[in-house]
């Protein structure tokens, strides 16, 4: 069996982040989602838990910072193509996301960033492949 990654993010609003991350073109396992958290599918072995921050706090002692402004986590996906790169940050920030920095184009790697309605910074990269050969 592959090994999986669950991620777990704070958010302060259940509802509008599942709204946000639809609209960024993700989906959710219904069977790991009731009013405290989502299980937002990355893909099949990647997995982002959205849980209200009540009950992530049930997990952990610690304060949860404030995304907006600190930085807890950078969470960055891979991307196929520069241009999957731009549609990902395009359609977070017309869902309602915010740009975050300058997009990085530095030799055969291209990324962007964006901020989701809690403050997370989402990173998209992409790498051209044949900067690997060789």
């Amino acid at each position: 069996m592959s090994r999986k990654i669950f991620v777990n993010l704070p958010v302060k609003d259940l509802n509008r982040s599942v709204d946000f991350f639809t609209k960024c073109g993700f989906s959710f396992n219904p069977q790991f989602t009731d009013e405290n958290a989502t299980c937002m599918v990355v893909s099949d072995d990647i997995f982002v838990m959205l849980l209200v921050e009540p009950f992530f706090q049930s997990f952990s002692k610690r304060e949860i910072p404030d995304p907006a402004r600190t930085s807890e986590v950078l969470v960055c996906l891979s991307a196929d193509t520069r241009e999957e790169v731009d549609a990902l940050v395009d359609s977070a920030v017309a869902a309602g996301g915010d740009a975050h920095g300058e997009p990085q184009a530095e030799g055969p790697m291209y990324g962007r960033s964006f901020t989701d309605p809690d403050g997370h910074i989402w990173e998209a990269m992409w790498m051209d492949p044949a900067a690997l050969e060789g």
